[in-house]
């Protein structure tokens, strides 16, 4: 079943929400926050896996409240205002629903949510693949098909063997996490890479493809190690 949480200052629309989980066997809507510092102090403490979140609100908007949070919960923006969507879409929502929102694409937001946590599960479970939100979908990506991956700011460029370039927020310790550690290694502060697709190391770089990944003191070693170089 999917954890819940709501968030909005409008108690009306926390009192939809409710009733519209009281109405989905999938979901567990365990709490509703109308003042924001609650929240916060809740989500810092406990994990869940789906946040409802209201964009409009006073103090911090609701993109950056969930930029600000430490866990990466699953998300859907709950708003009246449809220019917000784009914005949704750079932090990687599941989903963006439009107020008044209708129990129908409640529930079509909910299952896709269930979609994406059970093929996020699978891909744990199998260790082959890395399942990363991105474009309002969830991408399940082959280990084997992984480039590097390349830190900006708050984001992670995924680069693959076909040239395409996924780009969702995340951390570099988070995505190690997703990672086996037989197969992947820091590199730099900004690179991850595939040991087993480093062609060659000279001095304080690593060739990969047309890459050329600068090795830091911190990982070389561990590298090399792994290499047997």
């Amino acid at each position: 079943m999917i954890k819940a949480v709501a968030l909005d200052d409008e108690p009306l629309a926390l009192e939809v929400i409710r009733a519209y989980c009281d109405q989905t066997p999938l979901i567990d809507l365990v709490q509703t926050f109308a003042e924001q510092d609650k929240a916060i102090r809740y989500l810092n403490k406990f994990d869940i896996d789906l946040l409802f979140l209201d964009i409009q609100m006073p103090k911090l908007n609701g993109l950056d409240l969930y930029k600000s949070l430490k866990q990466e919960a699953k998300v859907i923006f709950t708003t009246a205002y449809g220019q917000y969507a784009v914005e949704g879409f750079n932090v990687n929502a599941s989903d963006y629903l439009l107020k008044p929102i209708s129990f129908e694409r409640f529930l079509v937001a909910i299952k896709k949510v269930k979609k994406e946590i059970d093929l996020e599960s699978k891909s744990v479970v199998e260790n082959t693949h890395l399942a990363l939100r991105a474009d309002f979908k969830l991408h399940n990506i082959p280990f084997d098909s992984i480039l590097l991956i390349e830190a900006l700011d708050d984001y992670l460029q995924v680069h693959l063997d076909s040239g395409k370039k996924i780009v969702t927020r995340s951390t570099m310790k988070g995505i190690l996490e997703k990672l086996p550690d037989t197969k992947f290694k820091r590199a730099h502060r900004s690179f991850i890479v595939p040991l087993r697709k480093i062609e060659s190391v000279y001095k304080d770089t690593a060739k990969i493809g047309d890459f050329r990944i600068p090795l830091s003191a911190t990982y070389k070693h561990e590298i090399l190690k792994n290499l047997n170089i």
